[in-house]
């Protein structure tokens, strides 16, 4: 009985084989972008649509001025007592607005948040592009438990592949050693499929975004 069984499963195979399709499919279309053509809409509405469906906390800014007022308001509200920066050019603009940081990493291990450039934003994910050879470094972006970002709408980028075209004429041969990217705030669903936050990195992600269109 078992013989017979295993001759019949043979068979089909055999048959199978025997009956292969005179035309083999089409080759995949690798060329032509997958994602739905989204061009007529802004970037920055876009890329805030698509990094809020992330969990990601976005406040648009007019200008400088505008940035330093709402910066101020957030860090206020949320009481923040050990803020840490690391980068010159955001240093000097949050000192400008009166706000208190650390720029070095003592007192690094009772971090309340840290507040970061980045290399740039994309669009289509919604995701921030950092990368080691900023001054916050390796660290800034990933222990705190919740992560402040400055950027500026000329940052922002359709997607990935154009992320690392601009690391790549930013940096040329030199690239840096760690490219990230950050797509809402960390998470895991690994035990019994319980959406986790702050699993490998910061709780919350924050993005406070500049214009930087002057106004006519």
């Amino acid at each position: 009985m078992a013989n017979s069984s295993r001759d019949n499963i043979l068979a089909g195979i055999k048959s199978a084989l025997t009956h292969l399709p005179e035309q083999m499919p089409k080759k995949p279309d690798m060329v032509s972008p997958i994602y739905a053509d989204e061009d007529e809409k802004d970037p920055a509405i876009r890329f805030a649509g698509n990094f809020t469906a992330r969990k990601g906390s976005f406040y648009y800014c007019e200008s400088l001025e505008d940035l330093q007022e709402q910066i101020s308001a957030f860090l206020k509200e949320r009481k923040f007592r050990n803020i840490h920066v690391w980068e010159k050019e955001l240093a000097e603009e949050l000192s400008a607005a009166g706000i208190s940081f650390h720029n070095h990493d003592r007192n690094f291990a009772e971090t309340d948040c840290g507040i970061t450039l980045c290399e740039c934003l994309i669009t289509r994910t919604g995701s921030i592009l950092v990368s080691s050879r900023q001054l916050a470094g390796r660290r800034l972006t990933i222990f705190p438990p919740v992560h402040l970002v400055v950027a500026s709408a000329g940052q922002l980028v359709p997607d990935i592949k154009d992320g690392m075209a601009f690391l790549q004429k930013k940096y040329g041969k030199n690239l840096p050693s760690m490219i990230s990217l950050i797509t809402g705030a960390s998470r895991t669903a690994d035990i019994e499929k319980t959406l986790v936050l702050g699993a490998h990195g910061p709780k919350e992600l924050v993005l406070f975004l500049v214009d930087d269109v002057p106004s006519s």
